[in-house]
């Protein structure tokens, strides 16, 4: 029968049944008899209860025999370099990890240092991330690249509230690179290790308000062996067998005390608050292309959508571009041109809305008076992934 788990900040354990055996001493509860889903007092210390049930060092023997080799990871005793820690964890955040290993080797490749990130300029490091989205990722992270070497000498932090001051470094990620980079006992929760906890645990309390409460299960569980190699090693596990969808419950070594897994239901954890449906909005992008194939971009500003990034002048989307009117759609123009939509349009998608952009085009034999920007050599690489499927379009109807 499943069971679940309700934990409190004071590391008091409430345990939720169907059936349990266990008996509470002093509280006077018989908890041998069946219990319908209902909170009992609290029996004994999350630590003692976690502990008797979640074995680290079936966790570090698969990690032995199946953990990954990545260029930013070492095996304890050896500990990874905290830039390269940083930079891959900052890279990793919302993209999967086939996506940023060439990203990352090109980022070690070109600034071997931190110091050598902080000289390079803002323009080269937008363009060495096109691809990677979310953009603002790209400048924070030069940001702290500037901060670490101009006023930590180089140096990164060791403990979590040091890291938490660096532009972009959220707990997640400084409890990350404390412990990775630096071996300290610090909480690192992911949403790999999410899962593998919800569904360890029973927890019942629908993400995201369940953080806190796995972040208490990580802590009850983390050993004092092995402190880099342990969130690595949870990490993978849940990449290669408690995957989000057919989770390889039948040769977990976890299996014998895991509640989803007991329960048979594993994928209805961890359990999640319903989603709201993503807004529509819509946009057109002004693709304009000179006599050598040159193509007229801009800059963003450096606050918002696509920040800092190369691109084409566009409206309707974002509060800082020029609104769009489907009735007159060419108002929003950066300048006057021949101009004409494309019968195809763009579709990405973005965390919080979906977006469909017109496409308008135009050749232009005469330039105009430029409000800003200029006409350049359009490298698919150096532009955002949205202004590369616009480029798509716009190449595909040139020819």
């Amino acid at each position: 029968m499943p069971s679940f788990s309700q934990y409190h900040s004071n590391g008091s354990y409430d345990h939720i049944s169907a059936v349990t055996t266990l008996r509470c001493g002093q509280n006077g509860a018989d908890l041998s008899r069946p219990v319908a889903l209902k909170a009992v007092k609290p029996c004994v210390s999350l630590r003692r209860m976690t502990t008797s049930q979640f074995h680290s060092d079936l966790i570090f023997d698969w990690y032995d025999r199946h953990g990954r080799s990545l260029p930013w990871r070492a095996r304890w005793p050896d500990l990874t370099p905290a830039y390269h820690v940083w930079l891959s964890e900052i890279m990793l955040q919302q993209t999967v990890v086939a996506t940023v290993i060439p990203y990352f080797l090109e980022f070690i490749g070109r600034w071997p240092t931190v110091c050598d990130l902080a000289a390079a300029s803002h323009d080269d490091v937008m363009a060495a991330w096109a691809g990677l989205g979310y953009y603002a990722r790209a400048r924070n992270l030069h940001r702290a690249a500037q901060y670490v070497c101009h006023d930590l000498d180089g140096v990164f932090p060791q403990d979590v509230d040091g890291l938490r001051a660096l532009p972009g470094v959220g707990p997640y990620t400084a409890g990350a690179i404390s412990a990775i980079a630096f071996g300290q006992p610090a909480t690192v929760v992911d949403g790999n290790i999410e899962r593998v906890l919800a569904r360890f645990f029973g927890v019942a309390t629908p993400l995201p308000a369940a953080k806190s409460e796995i972040g208490l299960h990580y802590d009850a569980i983390r050993p004092s062996a092995r402190p880099s190699d342990f969130p690595q090693a949870l990490m993978d596990f849940a990449n290669a067998v408690c995957t989000p969808k057919s989770p390889g419950c039948g040769g977990c070594p976890l299996g014998q005390n895991c509640v989803a897994g007991t329960a048979g239901s594993p994928e209805l954890w961890p359990v999640k608050a319903p989603k709201k449906e993503k807004p529509q909005r819509r946009g057109i992008a002004f693709v304009a292309m000179n006599e050598d194939g040159h193509g007229y971009l801009i800059t963003r500003p450096d606050r918002g959508m696509l920040g800092g990034m190369l691109a084409f002048p566009s409206g309707g989307w974002t509060p800082a571009d020029p609104s769009y009117v489907e009735s007159d759609p060419f108002a929003a123009a950066p300048f006057k041109a021949d101009w004409h939509l494309a019968d195809t349009q763009v579709t990405h998608v973005f965390t919080h809305f979906t977006l469909t952009m017109d496409v308008a085009l135009a050749h232009m034999r005469q330039m105009p008076d430029l409000p800003e920007g200029g006409f350049q050599k359009v490298r698919a690489a150096s532009l955002p992934t949205l202004m590369r499927k616009v480029w798509g379009v716009a190449r595909q109807k040139r020819v």
